[in-house]
């Protein structure tokens, strides 16, 4: 709270609006220094690799370096110190840097503004596929980061009061540009989430762009221009949402040639990510809803002018959530098609629209380092609540602390002739409540 800690009572004081602090996305990592006599010229040109040490790519700095390469090289091992010294260092900045990560196109969604577009489509960590799709279609970079951000931000939107809080990744961790970490491997409940809201960001961001007249390649929806029913009193007008361009793109941009994914070798994790992939933009499609306005005289509406658009990211989210607490565990040996784990539930069909899952959730109770998980000691709960906040449930039954929190505020503000404002100090005791 504003104003912190302050003596308790009530009392006029003059005082100015607290400045605000600025929340941006985390920052990418910096590049590390090389070693004194090693300039890496693979960081500009290469960018997949550093050649041979430094008789080989990594010339000396400083005034004539390309001659002191050259009687580096002659000196063997002498040059630019120690080679393996080097090597090494080439090998951390490669580890660093986020063109040779592994990564996924999902680090968009929290990386620095600006950032991605210094970098290009070559320096991002996007598949070999991704990556041609951007060069060709570099205009759709930002509507891309944005489908990211929005994925990312409703993830954690609708997890938050939960066991698994749809937790990122540390910016300075050695997996960092993977976001997720391990949970984007798992193939769980989760998993499946994030692989389907991931995919209906896309869809949505690239489908809004289309409709704000960014990009010539789609506009509004054309073929509900013209119509509607006459007799009803309404026709189609305005700028429908062609949300057909967005699914198209988003599938082209996730979903890659995959062959063979039946059979005793079939991946079944690669088969479950299509799935909620469509899963995702198949939520889109279904709560597109219908905007109208009424045209006559004195608001009589007798003509209404109707047009499609996407419902808000948030209805979006909640309805994948929906779909996440009904997912369907199935197995991981594929045939023909998908099937149910539960051999009584194999003739009940999968949807285009249910998430699938192979694996159970780990216990999300407990720290767990190897996976990534930080259980949820320390987390705040609400001892009243009797839902997935609520101190019982996200405690896992440890029992839970409760210590007084005092807060100062300004409030009762009021403006002086002239000129500034007058606010009082008051001040107030709530309890918080953490897990054991």
């Amino acid at each position: 709270a504003a104003g912190g800690a302050e003596k308790a009572g009530h009392g006029e004081v003059q005082e100015e609006p607290a400045p605000v602090e600025a929340k941006g996305p985390v920052p990418s990592p910096a590049l590390p220094r090389l070693p004194p006599g090693c300039s890496p010229r693979a960081r500009s040109k290469g960018r997949g690799r550093i050649r041979g040490g430094c008789r080989r790519g990594l010339a000396p700095a400083g005034p004539g370096g390309a001659g002191q390469g050259r009687r580096a090289a002659s000196m063997g091992r002498a040059g630019c110190g120690l080679p393996r010294l080097c090597v090494r260092w080439a090998a951390l900045l490669l580890a660093l840097w986020p063109c040779c990560a592994h990564g996924n196109w999902m680090w968009l969604g929290i990386a620095s503004f600006g950032v991605p577009e210094k970098l290009g489509c070559a320096g991002l960590p996007l598949s070999g596929r991704q990556k041609e799709l951007c060069k060709r279609k570099p205009h759709l970079l930002p509507s891309i980061r944005e489908g990211a951000r929005l994925g990312i931000q409703e993830c954690r939107s609708q997890f938050r009061h939960e066991r698994w809080s749809c937790l990122l990744l540390p910016p300075d961790s050695a997996a960092a540009f993977s976001v997720f970490g391990a949970e984007l491997s798992s193939g769980t409940k989760e998993t499946a989430f994030i692989y389907a809201v991931t995919a209906a960001g896309l869809v949505h961001s690239v489908t809004r762009s289309c409709s704000a007249g960014n990009m010539t390649e789609c506009s509004c929806d054309t073929n509900l221009q013209n119509g509607g029913s006459a007799t009803e009193g309404w026709h189609w007008g305005g700028c429908s949402d062609d949300i057909h361009y967005g699914m198209w793109f988003s599938r082209k941009f996730l979903d890659g040639p995959i062959k063979n994914i039946t059979g005793k070798d079939g991946n079944g994790l690669i088969s479950m990510n299509l799935h909620n992939n469509e899963a995702g933009r198949q939520a889109v499609a279904k709560l597109l809803s219908v905007d109208c306005r009424c045209h006559g005289v004195s608001g009589s509406c007798a003509v209404k002018t109707c047009w499609k658009t996407m419902s808000s990211f948030e209805k979006i989210g909640q309805y994948l959530k929906d779909k996440y607490e009904n997912s369907i565990q199935i197995s991981d040996r594929l045939k023909k098609k998908l099937r149910r784990k539960e051999k009584t539930q194999r003739k009940v069909p999968i949807h285009k629209e249910d998430l699938l899952y192979i694996n159970k959730s780990p216990n999300y109770c407990v720290e767990d380092r190897k996976l990534g998980i930080p259980g949820t000691q320390g987390r705040e709960c609400n001892r009243t609540s009797e839902g997935p906040d609520g101190c019982n449930l996200l405690c896992c039954g440890r029992g839970y602390n409760t210590h007084v929190v005092r807060h100062v505020e300004r409030c009762e503000c009021k403006f002086v002739w002239c000129c500034y404002v007058r606010c009082r100090r008051c001040e107030s005791m709530t309890d918080v409540h953490t897990c054991k």
